[in-house]
């Protein structure tokens, strides 16, 4: 079992379905994780209270999720010195682009990496990469990833190289 935590948060409970596969992908792995729904406007003290004390409850990471202009990964990141990621959630509103711009364009000092839309797997995948740097095990487990999708390119690199042959 990893050390720290991450938490994923969600400013909606509607965005549970898009924060799933980042649940799933932790919990595989061993990761301890927690999942809230914190809002950053309408629970801005809660949002600031989370994180000003995350690192002293045991987290490593946190994952922030909100859709339309939502400024939750911001509102979390400005009150913490670990590494917030951004999950910009696809909204009826502007397919997204609202949230991805609101997560992504971050005033200096006040960093927020930042996944595809709807990007949880990835986000999942960079707070592992981030915990690694201090857990060997974690880091074999992502090494291990990285080796079945290449094997996995290589194997349908073969089957298209039959399929040309047969031409």
């Amino acid at each position: 079992m990893v050390d720290k935590k991450v938490a994923v948060i969600m400013g909606s409970d509607s965005d549970f379905p898009v924060v799933s596969p980042a649940v799933k992908k932790l919990k595989a792995w061993d990761i301890p994780v927690e999942v809230h729904v914190i809002s950053a406007h309408r629970t801005p003290a809660v949002a600031a209270e989370f994180s000003s004390t995350a690192k002293e409850q045991g987290f490593g990471v946190i994952i922030a999720a909100a859709g339309k202009a939502a400024h939750l990964a911001g509102v979390l990141a400005a009150n913490t010195t670990l590494p917030v990621i951004g999950i910009p959630v696809k909204s009826s509103t502007l397919d997204g682009l609202d949230a991805l711009l609101a997560t992504v364009q971050m005033p200096s000092g006040i960093p927020v990496a930042t996944v595809a839309i709807d990007g949880a797997e990835n986000a999942a995948i960079l707070a592992a990469q981030m915990l690694a740097l201090s857990d060997e095990a974690l880091s074999a487990k992502l090494d291990a990833m990285k080796r079945t999708m290449a094997e996995g390119v290589a194997k349908k690199d073969l089957a298209i190289q039959d399929k040309v042959r047969e031409l």
